[in-house]
């Protein structure tokens, strides 16, 4: 009698070099992620003034928090349908995972420092910096997940080519050599990232129901 095949997301049983399903691993992120938000939006202060005009100042910092909320949530979101198809989580999936987590950790201060100082060139870079490091170890996560579950993984189906992974990280080694030259044009690059991470990636939804549809 053969066992049913383990359900995406869920715990399965032990084998050489797995350890559990995902579920957990999903719950210690999101409070990450939980975590890296407040502690952004709390670096931003309350205006010294009672009119409008004591927002001017504070209009840097806006900006730099909504950009990083943006990657955030953007981050947020594809960690979600991603360890949704997971079936196997090895532990180098999970070091893998804390390493992406490491350099998201990273971000409130990357935001800070480029909300103060907007028109700096080191600022700029090691937002970029962090940025790259975010999309390098989210690659190695995913590439760890597809390795856990062999050669017919549902992610490798559904991440495919993933040409906006390939992209975004050359994207940021331009930004982070233009912030030392044309600062605007390298934030300009940062906003454009986020903007292709914001059109809606549908790619692991409709694996995911590929069984189904069977």
């Amino acid at each position: 009698m053969t066992s049913p095949p383990p359900v995406a997301g869920r715990p399965i049983a032990h084998g050489p070099g797995e350890v559990l399903g995902a579920d957990r691993l999903a719950a210690f992120s999101d409070g990450v992620f939980a975590v890296i938000i407040t502690i952004m939006v709390l670096e931003m202060k309350v205006p010294s003034g009672s009119d409008w005009a004591a927002l001017v100042p504070l209009a840097p910092v806006f900006l730099a928090y909504v950009l990083s909320y943006v990657y955030l949530g953007t981050y947020w979101n594809n960690h979600h349908h991603l360890l949704k198809a997971a079936r196997r989580v090895s532990g180098a999936a999970l070091w893998a995972n804390l390493h992406l987590l490491f350099w998201l950790s990273l971000l409130p201060v990357a935001t800070g420092w480029l909300g103060a100082y907007p028109r700096a060139a080191a600022p700029a870079a090691l937002y970029g910096v962090v940025l790259l490091g975010a999309a390098l170890a989210y690659y190695v996560l995913q590439q760890s997940l597809i390795r856990a579950e062999g050669p017919h993984a549902l992610l490798r189906r559904a991440v495919g080519r993933d040409w906006k992974g390939k992209v975004s990280p050359l994207l940021y080694l331009a930004a982070i050599a233009l912030s030392f030259r044309v600062e605007a044009l390298s934030l300009a690059i940062y906003a454009l990232v986020a903007a292709l991470w914001l059109v809606p990636d549908r790619r692991i939804e409709m694996a995911l129901r590929e069984p189904a549809g069977r």
